[in-house]
Formats: structure tokens, sequence, C-alpha cells
């Protein structure tokens, strides 16, 4: 049985390297990867490397494979899906305009399988005008575009621009990868027998148990058919003034894991979301808010229909008591910025499992620093909760990180599982929820 593949397109760009950990993330997840290069991405990442991570040659010149005279339909037939990250801005316009001049936008041309492109580019050059039409023309086409994220480049500027996080570009590649399984839209999985392909992005990472993922437990790959699932995620942020908050560490990239894995496992899911740099999963309704009483008026609908309800939200605990309409200015308002009157938010998670119906599953997430299991347990009694995954927070550990250990506490007792990807950990998470039913 072969493995699914994806044709990984690297453009020049100084985000280059990082395809080298988005191909390094599909391995994890069970894909084969193979890469094909324009030449002036290999200004900034040699061929060397990437065929020292994939053990496949890496195609650059439309010649320069003399046993394969038409290189760009074979690379095209081979692969599952396509994904150029990071897309320089002349790749996407070319793309956009039909312009084939070298293998890489040839093979786009050609491929009939899954199309993404992950923008990398500076701020002014993502926000021009032909930018933006260019790349609404490739969503027009069925073409995803993972956003672009917001922060500092490399040429300086502040802005958006920058290549989105790997993990949201695999997740993405991911779920491309299920949805083209589930319509028979691929290329070279069609050849394969069903359990190959149906184990895409559902194996662990290496040193995961074996009971992560809905292919490895036996469960059907769409075993939350005809459930809504809500899902929190990401931070809360409570206004001081007009210009500064309190808020935490959270990237919310555990939620849109969890949400992405339901959607992709069946499940209607909406998934309310506090501030994060993140793409909304496919598939998904996403309802944004900021502070924690936003929140939880957000989220009382979804859970009152939802069969199941996981909020992995790092809601604030407490919040401004009188935050200001105007920034607080040092020398003039010293008073109150050197003394903050805090008051308790409502705590979303407690509140709504009160309300829960018999046959609905409330799941809560623990970010510990110390005592890890013993506060789980007692947030498992005190939150009403069916099921509690605990993590150790800190030092680099949980928070913004692609992948995390945690331990999984119900009624039963506590399991803990070993290090492995968010998208793997997702999948086991729902496997131990579709167990408690």
């Amino acid at each position: 049985m072969s493995e699914p593949c994806v044709l990984v397109g690297v453009t020049g760009c100084i985000a280059a390297y990082k395809s080298c950990e988005v191909v390094r993330g599909l391995q994890k997840a069970g894909v084969r990867c193979k890469v094909v290069m324009t030449e002036h991405a290999c200004e900034f990442v040699g061929p060397t490397t990437f065929r020292a991570l994939t053990h496949e040659p890496v195609a650059v010149g439309l010649f320069d494979d003399a046993s394969d005279p038409i290189h760009h339909v074979s690379l095209a037939q081979e692969c599952d899906a396509f994904l150029i990250a990071p897309c320089t801005a002349n790749v996407a316009a070319k793309i956009a305009c039909g312009i084939a001049d070298d293998l890489l936008t040839t093979t786009a041309l050609a491929t009939t399988s899954p199309l993404l492109i992950a923008p990398a580019m500076n701020v002014h050059m993502y926000e021009a005008a032909a930018t933006q039409e260019n790349l609404a023309r490739l969503r027009g086409r069925g073409v995803r575009v993972i956003e672009a994220g917001e922060g500092y480049l490399a040429c300086g500027d502040v802005g958006r621009g920058r290549l989105a996080d790997v993990d949201v570009i695999v997740g993405a590649t991911l779920d491309a990868l299920r949805e083209a399984r589930a319509t028979g839209a691929t290329g070279g999985c069609e050849g394969a027998e069903p359990p190959a392909c149906a184990a895409v992005g559902e194996s662990a990472a290496p040193g995961a148990s074996a009971s992560a993922g809905p292919a490895a437990s036996g469960a059907p790959a769409r075993d939350l058919a005809g459930l809504r699932v809500m899902v929190t995620a990401g931070p809360t942020v409570e206004p001081l003034d007009a210009v500064r908050y309190l808020s935490n560490y959270s990237s919310g990239k555990m939620g849109y894991a969890l949400a992405a894995a339901a959607a992709a496992r069946g499940a209607q899911v909406t998934l309310v979301s506090g501030p994060v740099a993140l793409e909304a999963p496919a598939g998904v309704d996403v309802i944004r808010v900021k502070t924690a009483r936003e929140m939880l008026d957000a989220a009382r609908a979804p859970f009152a229909g939802a069969d199941i309800a996981v909020f992995t939200a790092a809601v604030a605990d407490f919040r401004p008591a009188r935050p200001a309409d105007r920034k607080l200015k040092k020398g003039a308002d010293d008073a109150a910025l050197r003394a903050v009157e805090l008051v308790e938010n409502p705590d979303v998670l407690a509140t709504l499992a009160r309300e829960k119906r018999a046959d609905q599953r409330v799941v809560g997430f623990a970010a510990e620093t110390d005592d890890v299991l013993g506060n789980a347990r007692r947030k498992l009694a005190s939150k009403h909760a069916d099921l509690v995954v605990a993590n150790e927070v800190g030092e680099g550990r949980a928070f913004g990180t692609d992948d995390n250990k945690v331990w999984l506490v119900d009624a039963a007792g506590t399991r803990e599982l070993p290090l492995m990807s968010k998208a793997a950990l997702a999948d086991a998470v729902l496997d131990a929820i579709v167990g408690l039913r």
C-alpha cells in the first residue's frame, strides 16, 4: 500500500527554509513528500537539503530528468495534493494568469489534485491590489490560499505577509487530503488500497501511542457524522484602556486542530475563538470574540445544541474593573496604572457545563504549572466535565508549540499520552470522547 503523496513547491523567498519544517510535519502525519523548486528558491535552500529530508529526487528544471521528458505531467499525476509554501507574489501571479514558464508553474497548471498556496512576501507587495486580485482569482478557482500572518518581516517592515505557521500549513494540507479522499479527487492515491489513504493525518508523531487517530483505533473515518461539536479556542483579552489589555500566551493551535479533526470526521463544528493568528479550519463555522464575557455569550447557543463541547480556550480569570476608554498616560495617570483593580470573570466551562444534558459530553482542558494531575481531577469534579485533558505549561511547553504531551483524566482514571503533534493529539482526544459515549 502506498502512502499519500504531497508535492511541496518551494519558491524564491527568505521563508523557504520553513519548507523543511513543513515537509517534516507532513512526514510525521504519514505523508510521502516530493519537492519541486524554482531556480530562485535554490538561492535560499539547496536541493540537497530536501533530498536528505525526503529521500526523493528534487525537481528544479523542466529538462533536468533525462528519463522523464514530460516531468511536469508525471509530477502532477503522482501527487494527491500540491502545496506551494512559500509562494511568492510572482508565482501566485503566474498561476492566476495561467503562465507556465518553469517546472513548478507548469506542474501547477497540469495538476488535477488539490492545489494549496501559502503566500509570503513584503507587506506592501501582499496588500497591493494586483496581489489581492490574483489571490481572489485563485480562491475563485478552488485554490486554497493559506493566509499570510502578520508581524515583523525579514525586510524590517511590520505587517501582513509572513508565511503562515508551519502547523497551520500542515493542517490545511491534511484537510485537503482528507476531503480529496472523501470525494475521490486525488491523484497518486487513486491506485492505493483504501487504508493507505485513510491514514492521512491520523498517524501519530514518532513515539505516539498506536491508539492515536481513528485509523489506528479502528474507528470509522466519519465516526462523528451527524453530531454537532462546539470548540472554544485561543486566549481572551481584557481591556485595561484603549490600547492595553490583559491576556495569556495561548495560541489557539490545539483548539483549531480539534475543530479541524472533528470536521474531518464528519461533525458539524462551531469554533468560538479568541484573538489568534490562525486560519479558520475548512468546513468549520467560526465565531470570533475577544473577552471572557463575549466568549460565554457566544458559546451559549452552540453549546445548547452540541452533542460534544470541548473547552480548550485559555479564558482570563480576571479583568480590569474599570477599563479606560482612552490611553492611560504615564505621568498623568500613574495612580490608575500602578494599581489596577481586578474583578472575577465568569467561568465559561463551569457555567455552561452546569446546564449540560445527559446525552452531552463536555471536555475541559487544564493548563497547569504544578500538581498537574491533582488540579485536573479537581477540575473534572468542579467544572462538571466528563473528561479533562491536562497538560503542563511554561518554559516552552504547550502554549504556542506544534506538539504537546497530555494526560486524559475522567471518572475511570488517568491515561498518559506521549508527546505528539497537536494534529495527532486532536484525533486522540476525539477517540477518547467517542469512548465516553
